[in-house]
């Protein structure tokens, strides 16, 4: 959280920062100290409090449900390991993230299980991460592994557009793709032979 990456950084954070910060959510005392801070977080729902993040975040994006194509607000969706998660005993902590890309802020995310090692997991991921967000006139942008049908079609459901990158995953769209913008094929289209049907 802004920045701080332990209990002592947070506390930190929390001490220079002035007072009256801490009044504005409606807190009456001094900052809390490295053991308060642990005590919270250990006690802390995960999922009620990514809950609440991501509804303060759309809350600070908040746009017209439907947007002019021109103003659409555009999300990226993005896995990564977390630096430090890694312990010698289990597998780094990998996290799927959908973030503004105008804003660079974090609507969401969502742990990847088996630590993100198989991609289907990351893709499994996205569509519990999208469950339950706006998506109206907004555009998911994603690599090709966010390619699939179930994909597309819970964001188009969820009335938003998509782009995603097509790679050799899906052989038969890719081919067809660059079939429908390769350049005409000389002479494989005969204008005289189109019109004299007889």
């Amino acid at each position: 959280m802004c920045g701080a990456r332990s209990y002592a950084a947070i506390g930190q954070w929390a001490q220079d920062h002035d007072i009256t910060l801490m009044h504005r959510p409606g807190f009456t005392r001094q900052p809390p100290k490295l053991g308060g801070i642990r005590k919270v977080l250990i006690a802390l729902n995960l999922e009620a409090f990514e809950h609440a993040l991501t509804r303060w975040v759309e809350a600070l994006l908040s746009r017209p449900l439907v947007a002019e194509p021109s103003t659409a607000e555009a999300y990226a969706l993005d896995g990564k390991s977390a630096r430090g998660s890694f312990d010698g005993l289990q597998k780094a902590v990998h996290l799927l993230s959908l973030l503004a890309h105008e804003s660079g802020l974090s609507l969401a995310q969502a742990a990847v299980p088996n630590g993100g090692e198989e991609k289907t997991n990351e893709h499994k991921a996205a569509l519990r991460l999208l469950e339950g967000l706006v998506l109206e006139g907004r555009l998911v942008t994603g690599d090709a592994m966010f390619c699939q049908r179930d994909f597309c079609q819970q964001v188009i459901d969820a009335r938003g557009d998509y782009l995603i990158f097509v790679k050799d995953n899906q052989p038969t769209l890719l081919h067809d793709i660059k079939m429908a913008f390769a350049p005409p094929v000389e002479g494989a289209f005969s204008p005289s032979a189109a019109t004299n049907l007889g």
